[in-house]
């Protein structure tokens, strides 16, 4: 992810936010689908289909040559990059879904996590703090601040609710390319890394785990769970930088909908 930084320009912007608006609706769509019973390869097939039915393509399928799904979904201690397959869900899942789509160019990006059925208190905590936190990072993606401003109120706002913020993972400069400069953690220190200029667009997902921070990477070389099999959540949004308050270009509105209208899934504030 080293290299030049990539400022966008309005042109760029307006492209870009019809991506972003598209990985929003793509996720409302998958979404009204999920239920005990529904495997996650027919969530991504649902995804795919949506995606190039509106003249897009899926920015993960074939990433760095051998991704061979549309959607990253990860189940219950599965942290990122869970491989659709013929797993069927069940209540009490944890299901972090991770979209990007390229429309025009320009990729969008975005994540959220949803919990099948009643949630138990620590996993209603879990995604209520990771959700909060992502929002926490947004309110410093502004003109003047750095990126450890970003990464530290991330971190501080989870671990003082007793979860740890995974290292190894993080977010990332978001354009032409799925991933560009800079690195953005989900911890850091006040006033250290990149400093942050209007047009810079950035991939924000704090990945929280409910125990150990540590990760494994299994066999199938994408899949990272966490080490000790507690649950993580996953939430994630592409912002453009501005003076006072960051510009969240992609969108949570179609999935609160559809999770208004799905009875098996939880809201999670």
């Amino acid at each position: 992810m080293a290299g030049s930084i990539f400022y966008k320009t309005a042109d760029d912007l307006a492209l870009m936010r019809h991506s972003c608006e598209l990985v929003g609706k793509t996720h409302g769509i998958v979404a009204s689908f999920i239920q005990p019973g529904v495997s996650t390869k027919r969530l991504d097939e649902i995804a795919e289909e949506f995606i190039r039915d509106n003249k897009a393509i899926p920015s993960f399928k074939g990433y760095k040559g051998d991704y061979p799904a549309s959607l990253c979904i990860s189940v219950n201690e599965q942290i990122v990059h869970g491989i659709p397959n013929d797993y069927q869900l069940r209540e009490g899942d944890i299901v972090s879904i991770d979209c990007g789509v390229d429309a025009n160019g320009f990729h969008g990006d975005s994540a959220y996590t949803y919990c099948l059925g009643e949630p138990t208190e620590q996993q209603r905590k879990l995604l209520s703090v990771t959700k909060q936190s992502l929002y926490k990072g947004l309110e410093q993606a502004v003109v003047g601040k750095r990126i450890g401003d970003i990464g530290f109120a991330i971190q501080q706002h989870v671990e003082a609710h007793g979860f740890s913020v995974v290292r190894e993972l993080i977010g990332h400069g978001v354009g032409r390319n799925l991933h560009e400069a800079p690195e953005v953690p989900n911890y850091g220190k006040r006033g250290q890394g990149v400093k942050l200029l209007e047009g810079l667009v950035l991939a924000i997902e704090p990945m929280i785990n409910m125990g150990k921070r540590d990760i494994i990477c299994l066999d199938d070389k994408w899949t990272i769970i966490t080490s000790d099999r507690k649950p993580s959540a996953h939430f994630e949004h592409t912002v453009v930088v501005r003076k006072n308050k960051s510009e969240i270009l992609t969108t949570f509105k179609f999935i609160e909908e559809a999770i208004k209208k799905n009875q098996e899934l939880t809201y999670i504030d």
